[in-house]
């Protein structure tokens, strides 16, 4: 008796399993996953996938959101057992570790079929260099592009009696502003966060410094110009009006600034729309800028905003690729890319496509200066990366502020950056 129930249980578990193995499968379709990590985007990647979908009905694209933390903890997790989603976001920091291990999908001939030069012709250096491995092939189809912009309280410069900025401010000016400011309201001036994109980069390069050389096998931290950059920037610190680096391991520069705590901060393009929506008491008291540049580089004409951007990618061995392909094909058109810009998602990476961003913030009262956006993409560089990236990252980072806090002299703390960088850099070349 005891054996046929265990036999009847197990029929009955068996019974009960069908329908949910089956669920959503059993209708011949190709059921692809999408992961990606900004519920902001959702809502614009779904309408890319839609778009695709009723053109091949035969697919079905679920969009699947986590958290940026999360994501590559998975993303890792499921390359290592072969079951990474069928489409994912890739960006620069990891692209390199997943396409030199080999587990990315080589996309550099999507295209032949439809021109052998579609991807230089639609896409800039930076946008297809963000898609690109070690050996120079694609592994993701060029998603969009970003650069990073001064972010200002419109309300507190006019309590200050201080002139908005606008592309003939410099350092000086950001540091004259801030001070009129905090006199006159008691309030943060620029609130210099100790950041890499939404930082110290910037003025780096606005300098004529670098922070890795051309073909990245070194870096450039005890480059005289980088040196001086780094000075300006931590230095900012010492100023009344601007907050220390323990101040931002509790408060970000955003928070703070829509807390109207501080008057300026830097931000991404990526970031603007969803703070618009977030804040809606907000619109109409602020507004964004060029980034000021220096007034006096080593080279150059001291303007540069560091200018990133995210691809489609695909495992390369993913029991869908030929299929996914063809989504990543059509993710890569003027159609798809249009589509993802006017939602608001993101500036497409599609070259000529760029303005249909700007009509996600029309739906404001008071929208942004978003043309500040578009005419940085003439002087932008790109996301400083190398495959040791991930090896230097969070060392260079741990250096950073320990010059901020004084328990290194900035000429040491930049040599000893600058061994990190080479001794990884070299390694991995090695390798």
């Amino acid at each position: 008796m005891r054996r046929k129930s265990c036999i009847l249980a197990a029929v009955l578990a068996f019974a009960l399993l069908l329908p949910l193995s089956g669920c959503g499968k059993s209708d011949g379709k190709t059921h692809l996953t999408f992961q990606i990590w900004d519920v902001a985007q959702r809502d614009g990647m779904q309408a890319m996938c839609d778009a695709y979908t009723a053109q091949n009905p035969d697919v079905v694209i679920e969009v699947q959101v986590t958290s940026w933390s999360e994501y590559w903890t998975k993303l890792e997790a499921a390359a290592e057992s072969n079951t990474m989603p069928d489409i994912f976001w890739m960006h620069t920091n990891q692209i390199l570790y997943y396409s030199d291990f080999g587990m990315l999908a080589d996309v550099t001939d999507l295209y032949d079929d439809v021109d052998p030069d579609y991807y230089t012709e639609h896409y800039s250096d930076i946008s297809l260099s963000n898609a690109m491995g070690s050996d120079g092939r694609l592994y993701g189809v060029p998603k969009d592009k970003d650069n990073v912009c001064l972010v200002y309280n419109k309300e507190m410069f006019d309590a200050a009696g201080v002139a908005y900025p606008d592309e003939n401010w410099t350092w000086d000016d950001l540091v004259s502003a801030s001070e009129q400011i905090y006199e006159a309201t008691g309030k943060y001036g620029y609130m210099a966060y100790a950041d890499e994109q939404l930082g110290y980069w910037n003025f780096v390069y606005q300098a004529g410094g670098y922070i890795l050389n051309e073909d990245k096998t070194a870096a450039g931290f005890t480059n005289s110009a980088t040196a001086r950059a780094m000075e300006f920037y931590i230095g900012l610190q010492d100023y009344d009006w601007c907050p220390d680096q323990k101040y931002f391991a509790e408060t970000s520069p955003g928070t703070a600034f829509f807390s109207e705590m501080g008057a300026m901060f830097l931000e991404g393009n990526w970031n603007l729309l969803a703070e618009m929506n977030n804040y809606p008491d907000m619109v109409g008291k602020w507004d964004i800028a060029v980034l000021p540049k220096c007034p006096d580089p080593a080279s150059g004409d001291g303007r540069a905003t560091i200018s990133n951007g995210l691809c489609y990618s695909t495992a390369a061995r993913g029991k869908n690729l030929e299929v996914v392909k063809d989504v990543l094909k059509f993710f890569g058109t003027e159609e798809a890319q249009r589509i993802q810009g006017e939602s608001g998602a993101a500036i497409p990476a599609y070259l000529g496509l760029e303005e249909t961003w700007r009509t996600a913030f029309e739906q404001f009262d008071y929208p942004l200066n978003i043309q500040v956006c578009f005419d940085q993409f003439d002087y932008c560089v790109q996301n400083v990366n190398n495959a040791a990236r991930p090896k230097w990252k969070s060392p260079v980072s741990d250096l950073l502020l320990k010059i901020y806090s004084g328990e290194l002299d900035l000429d040491t703390g930049l040599a000893s950056m600058q061994e990190a960088v080479d001794t990884a850099t070299a390694a991995s070349l090695e390798n």
